[in-house]
């Protein structure tokens, strides 16, 4: 018998359909890109029927300061795959250049993530009798990890463009207490961009794309169509490229969102999955709430596609 041992490297970070109501998640550059101070609230249950399927809770900030020139804000995350938990807490500083016609945002985003993987759960049921591997914890372990990224974020008057590395430092996430280092925190590189055409009085249609890259890994695009009627409904199509389909795509999202009142936008989206694991579950959903502290006097709603 001849085994062959070789690492293996993948995406690490939780996907979000509704990228574009939710950049600072990918970006700290896009801090302080809203005209008003922004919370933001976000809930997605993968795979829905398959046990074990990621889930993800994210509550995040965003404001400008110093009449515009700097950009605070921060995320909390919390995501759940399997007998794993993470809890990140992320803060954003962007110093932001003001342009001809926008904001050039230079951001840095500390953060520090706890792992919990519970080992004892009892979903874990071994197919033969147990063999003693050391490098197999036996109990809950957690452990903390710090990190940085990078980001730099354009917002223009009708179009918006960025790129990011939001953890720079590859730390060591294993918790094998015997032998070396099995798993390591990836290099996620993400770009995105999108710009806006008024189609007609009221009608305003926005291209948009989201790039995400590892190393050793394939590249992941989310390619967007969103469409606007009189600045308050809001409707989106995504093709999520990807998966084990040889070529045909993970998913096609359906997007829906409306301006419910002058400081409250809502949006719901449903992924119907195209690999060879959607016979096994129900598509993924996901719910955004985005409150905007200051409305300007005088607007009857907002535009919640313009983070600007």
């Amino acid at each position: 018998m001849i085994c062959w041992i070789t690492p293996l490297a993948g995406q690490q970070e939780q996907q979000y359909t509704q990228f574009m109501f939710n950049k600072m998640a990918y970006n700290p550059g896009y801090a302080g890109s809203a005209e008003s101070p922004t919370l933001t609230a976000i809930y997605r249950s993968q795979w829905l029927g398959l046990e074990g399927a990621p889930s993800t809770q994210m509550i995040s900030y965003s404001q400008a300061t110093l009449n515009g020139r700097i950009g605070l804000g921060g995320n909390v995350v919390r995501n759940t795959i399997g007998i794993s938990r993470s809890v990140t807490a992320e803060f954003a500083y962007s110093f932001r250049i003001a342009l001809k016609r926008g904001y050039l945002g230079l951001g840095l985003q500390p953060s520090v993530r706890q792992i919990r993987q519970d080992w004892s759960d009892p979903r874990l049921r071994g197919s033969q009798p147990l063999i003693t591997d050391f490098a197999i914890p036996t109990e809950p372990k957690t452990k903390m990890v710090f990190n940085v990224g990078f980001g730099v974020f354009y917002t223009g008057n009708k179009w918006y463009a960025g790129a990011s590395v939001p953890r720079i430092v590859q730390n060591n996430i294993d918790f094998a207490e015997f032998g070396g280092i099995l798993s390591r925190e990836e290099r996620h590189i993400n770009a995105m961009g999108g710009v806006t055409f008024e189609l007609a009085e009221g009608v305003e249609l926005t291209p948009q794309v989201l790039l995400k890259y590892v190393n050793n890994a394939p590249l992941d695009a989310d390619l967007n169509l969103s469409l606007l009627l009189k600045r308050r409904f809001y409707t989106g199509l995504t093709y999520r490229a990807g998966g084990n389909t040889s070529g045909a795509g993970e998913s096609l999202d359906l997007l829906l969102g409306v301006q419910a009142s002058k400081n409250l936008f809502i949006c719901l989206s449903y992924d119907v999955g195209m690999t060879s694991l959607r016979k096994f579950h129900n598509g993924s959903v996901e719910a955004t709430a985005r409150w905007w502290f200051n409305v300007s006097e005088g607007e009857d709603v907002i535009d919640p596609r313009y983070p600007w």
